[in-house]
């Protein structure tokens, strides 16, 4: 099945009437390639399709060299760069075609934002069009699936996530043996190359510990005695995973009450699948002791990945107060709070008294029955 993206027709819209540079950003796998050749496909212009794969393409990109740049892209209307973070010094030779060649436009992907934005952020500041691009979600499913196909099958997303190439495979084995593909050092080589790690299993003890604490604090402190590490080490590999897309923060929310939990974080996985694969458990939902955690991971981020997708800008957060009252994930977006209670099970759950008394009563109770509307 082609899924159609949520931003296919932004991204489009960007290149076809805009003069910035549109960079696409993702986890490896996400479809980074695929959306970008849909694009191009309906765009008029002689494409240079460049493989950054390919060394041959490095010495002009990397040159600094207008002449080079000029030989390379003479003839063409649009340059689609894919991979860009393997080119070296490629923010600078892109910052010269933009400034330099005002009639082309160029497209460039990268695996994440941590190798590419590094590399491209201060020499195009002011030039570029940014977009992260996800899994696939529920909102992009919805487009060739009715509520009913999607709900029969959302016990198979919650598990097995919702990588393109996972959706594509049948059998379970077929989709346990992919998570496992993805969830090995591919899916994070570039937090290895950049904090100079040798040995992936350190970066694989950390994810597993985040892993079974989805959906709760996370204390750095705790993690890194754990991993035999120094709390500031832990922290930059928290940092570069969230950077990878491989996982997410929410902050604890605050109006600077005393007795308001902000400190610390929660993390979850921006798929539940790559979550599952970590912890080697792919059982069904009705055996599982984690579901409800699972279940708020999934909706968070389902959540995340239609604000995203859909350009609408909004702050997350989850709540507590030390004395245990709380709400799984808050938002703000024009002024407004709401919060948001994620139970698998429940149909309706009462808002906290602490919560109603100084923020109001924009709260909802998301389940299984009702939270198509939020995430679609």
């Amino acid at each position: 099945m082609k899924i159609r993206r949520d931003l296919f027709d932004t991204i489009t819209h960007e290149i076809s009437t805009g003069n910035s540079i549109v960079l696409i950003y993702g986890a490896r796998q996400t479809g980074k390639t695929t959306l970008s050749n849909d694009v191009l496909a309906q765009l008029p212009g002689k494409i240079l399709y460049i493989n950054a794969d390919e060394i041959k393409y490095h010495e002009a990109l990397s040159s600094r060299d207008l002449r080079k740049l000029t030989l390379l892209t003479e003839g063409f209307e649009i340059v689609f760069i894919d991979e860009a973070q393997r080119i070296p010094d490629i923010g600078i030779n892109l910052k010269i075609m933009h400034d330099q060649m005002p009639g082309l436009k160029l497209l460039v992907t990268g695996s994440s934002t941590l190798d590419l934005a590094g590399k491209v952020k201060e020499p195009l500041t002011g030039r570029t069009s940014g977009y992260r691009l996800f899994p696939i979600s529920l909102s992009e499913l919805r487009k060739d699936m009715n509520v009913f196909e999607l709900q029969n099958r959302l016990e198979e997303y919650m598990i097995y996530g919702m990588y393109p190439g996972v959706l594509q495979l049948n059998s379970a084995a077929q989709k346990e043996k992919h998570l496992q593909e993805l969830s090995s050092a591919y899916l994070y080589k570039d937090v290895l190359e950049l904090a100079y790690i040798k040995n992936s299993s350190v970066i694989t003890r950390l994810l597993r510990l985040l892993a079974l604490q989805t959906g709760s604090e996370v204390s750095v402190h705790e993690l890194a005695k754990n991993l035999g590490l120094s709390h500031e080490t832990v922290a930059s590999y928290i940092d570069l995973l969230e950077q990878s897309f491989i996982l997410f923060r929410l902050g604890g929310f605050s109006r600077n009450l005393r007795k308001e939990v902000s400190k610390r974080s929660k993390i979850y996985f921006w798929d539940t699948g790559i979550r599952n694969s970590l912890l080697n458990n792919h059982a069904p939902l009705n055996i599982r002791s984690d579901v409800g955690f699972l279940w708020e991971n999934f909706i968070v981020a389902e959540r995340l990945k239609f604000l995203n997708n859909t350009q609408q800008f909004a702050s997350s957060y989850f709540w507590r107060t030390y004395t245990g009252a709380e709400v799984d994930y808050v938002e703000e977006r024009q002024g407004n709070i709401f919060g948001f209670e994620i139970k698998w099970n429940k149909e309706k759950f009462k808002a906290p008294a602490t919560w109603v008394e100084n923020y109001g009563t924009n709260f909802n109770c998301i389940n299984k029955n009702n939270f198509f509307e939020f995430v679609t």
